[in-house]
């Protein structure tokens, strides 16, 4: 199929401008000098986000392979439009685009760039992952990598291939990088201020992490439109195994930094699941869709609201270490609110917690609660002494009297948004492909953290 549009161009691509052939390619390495994306059916926002800025070190022609008549590719290209033509910082992204029924097949066989992006339905994203690891390509995909607990076995061949191909393949883990959860890590850290993680229990976790999202939301200031398979559980994922992601690498990032964690350090101890009900109204409007689709038949009720496995919890173990993961999905937050966390740290000293709710304005905010006897003058100079240090690196954070400790006061600047982190996650991503190397514990604990949810996944039958 050939479509001409400006400056996003559908052609049929032919190994790349140089003439190079696939079989010539070698894996990236820091050597290289430019990244080229080649971004395989679109149908997740995420897609779009990772390119709402432009990079030094990424070529502006981008390589998109969609099925024909891909609703999720024309949103991909409109939004990609978008970030060419706004005011302020405008990127200069040309689209080449292939569309057809064999598009992945084409990616594989003809490979103008050197990095595919996954960010669309999951039911295929494992193989894909799989396929294009073994064809000798980078891969930056959003999560989940896998949704599936019989998919599993892929994910881990994969990640070894990589490892041994010297080839980077890495998961988007934006919230690594909001600022309340950067400096909860950060504190933690300090022994004087955090003393060291308990173990917790079960039922009093060491480390929670829950979040609450809506289906219907705006990004980049539009109403977002989801397509219809984003609520079935089986092309997009159960919330157990889909947002949690980022919970459970964020407890694994913040109580073990730096270290890697192996799959026979960790056990899930229990795990729960529960449904979200949509009106056919409600998701008409999120969805555009006049009707429900046959693979949603199966999930309604007796008056014809949908009911979307998009609830899930679980509590697991990590080297005795107890931590939590929830996450909820509503429809839509009420006006002036918006998708929200809550997060908790529990030290020998002190608690490090980040709540999100009305009396934040529902703002995340960090606050030290320091346990019974640890709340004097000096270890509130300690605490000082931290932030100051930590202002260094963030210009401007200070502390706050607050009901039962303290709250560390963040200037807007550092609160650059979801969307940003995007980006972020990109130069991280694009640092390891000059570096020639995803660091050590990285690797490992994706594995581990997949290894996780798919054992969740499993428990909560």
């Amino acid at each position: 199929m050939i479509l001409l549009l400006i400056p996003v161009m559908t052609y049929a691509c032919s190994g790349s401008e140089s003439g190079e052939k696939p079989e010539d390619k070698k894996p990236f390495t820091g050597a290289d000098k430019e990244v080229k994306l080649m971004t395989v059916d679109p149908g997740h926002f995420h897609a779009g986000l990772v390119q709402k800025y432009g990079y030094d070190q990424v070529d502006s022609v981008a390589y998109v392979y969609a099925p024909e008549g891909s609703d999720g590719l024309e949103r991909h290209l409109d939004r990609i439009e978008q970030y060419n033509s706004r005011q302020e910082n405008p990127t200069n992204w040309v689209e080449k685009v292939y569309t057809g029924p064999d598009f992945f097949e084409k990616m594989i066989q003809e490979q103008p760039g050197n990095v595919v992006v996954l960010a669309g339905n999951n039911a295929q994203k494992t193989s894909y992952i799989k396929q294009s690891v073994d064809a000798g390509l980078n891969v930056l995909a959003d999560k989940p990598m896998v949704i599936k607990p019989e998919d599993f076995p892929m994910l881990r061949e994969a990640l070894a291939q990589a490892q041994e191909d010297g080839i980077l393949l890495y998961d988007i883990m934006t919230e690594r990088f909001e600022i309340t959860t950067l400096l909860q890590r950060r504190l933690s850290m300090n022994a004087d201020v955090f003393g060291s993680i308990v173990e917790g229990t079960p039922e009093n976790p060491a480390i929670t992490k829950e979040s609450v999202h809506h289906f219907f939301k705006y990004v980049s200031g539009q109403p977002l439109t989801r397509p219809g398979w984003f609520f079935d559980v089986d092309q997009q994922g159960e919330a157990i195994v889909d947002v949690s992601t980022h919970l459970v690498d964020l407890i694994l990032w913040e109580t073990f930094p730096g270290q890697g964690i192996d799959t026979t350090d960790v056990q899930v101890v229990q795990a729960d699941r529960w449904a979200t009900e949509m009106t056919p109204t409600e998701f008409q409007k999120v969805t555009r869709m006049e009707s429900y689709p046959d693979y949603l038949k199966e999930d309604l009720d007796d008056e014809n609201n949908l009911n979307v496995f998009a609830n899930g919890s679980f509590v697991f173990q990590v080297n005795g270490v107890h931590g939590k993961v929830s996450v909820e999905w509503n429809y839509q937050a009420p006006e002036g609110t918006g998708d929200t966390h809550y997060s908790i740290m529990r030290g020998s000293k002190a608690n490090l917690v980040i709540r999100q709710g009305e009396e934040q304005n529902y703002v995340p905010t960090l606050y030290v609660e320091p346990l019974d006897g640890n709340g004097g003058e000096a270890y509130e100079e300690t605490l000082k002494k931290a932030i100051d240090d930590i202002a260094r690196d963030y210009s401007g954070v200070s502390l706050t009297t607050a009901p039962g400790g303290w709250q560390v006061v963040i200037p807007e600047k550092h609160r650059v948004g979801h969307e940003a982190h995007f980006a972020q996650v990109t130069r991280q991503y694009l640092q390891y492909l000059a570096d020639g190397e995803i660091p050590g514990w990285e690797r490992k604990n994706m594995l581990t953290k997949y290894y996780l949810t798919m054992q969740a996944y499993a428990k909560s039958r």
